[in-house]
């Protein structure tokens, strides 16, 4: 079954700015995941398996490449067995490129806030609203339009705060 997540991807250069907005405003942090995302060689959207010590789904979306929000339509499965999994995956359609990241995981009512660190990369924000988590997205709408989050988001240069096209 296919689900609707609306996402925001940021690169940023000071990640305490956010986490320090997130506690601020009351977020529920879940803990730190160390991850690897497997990006696997598909004819359409994209296949990764995520590895972590909290979170390890075998992920398949379609996603625009676009600057701001965008949508994307994915299909999720929890997996037990990565290791098994990731070996036929990679025999069956090869390995496109690996992802290592120390991700941490908040939520504020239903919207999903993680704050990534990617060595070689940089620090990357994100917040994602799913409907097949019945996530509130009218919450993200809020976040976006929070006077202090839009003064931050118009003045990107000075604080390094860039949103991105297309990572991973």
């Amino acid at each position: 079954m296919s689900h609707l997540n609306v996402e925001i991807k940021a690169i940023v250069n000071d990640p305490s700015f956010v986490r320090n907005y997130l506690v601020n405003h009351s977020a529920t942090f879940k803990g730190t995941d160390e991850q690897t995302d497997t990006y696997f060689n598909v004819n359409a959207g994209r296949l990764k398996l995520r590895e972590g010590n909290i979170e390890n789904n075998l992920i398949f979306y379609n996603r625009t490449n676009q600057v701001g929000p965008k949508s994307s339509h994915f299909n999720l499965v929890k997996i037990e067995d990565a290791k098994g999994l990731k070996e036929v995956l990679e025999r069956s359609c090869g390995i496109k490129m690996i992802v290592r990241k120390k991700r941490e995981i908040y939520y504020i009512g239903n919207v999903k806030f993680h704050i990534d660190e990617v060595p070689g990369l940089g620090s990357f924000a994100e917040i994602e609203a799913s409907k097949r988590l019945n996530l509130q997205l009218e919450l993200l709408d809020k976040i976006m339009s929070d006077p202090f989050m839009l003064q931050k988001f118009k003045k990107l240069k000075k604080i390094g705060f860039k949103l991105v096209q297309n990572i991973m």
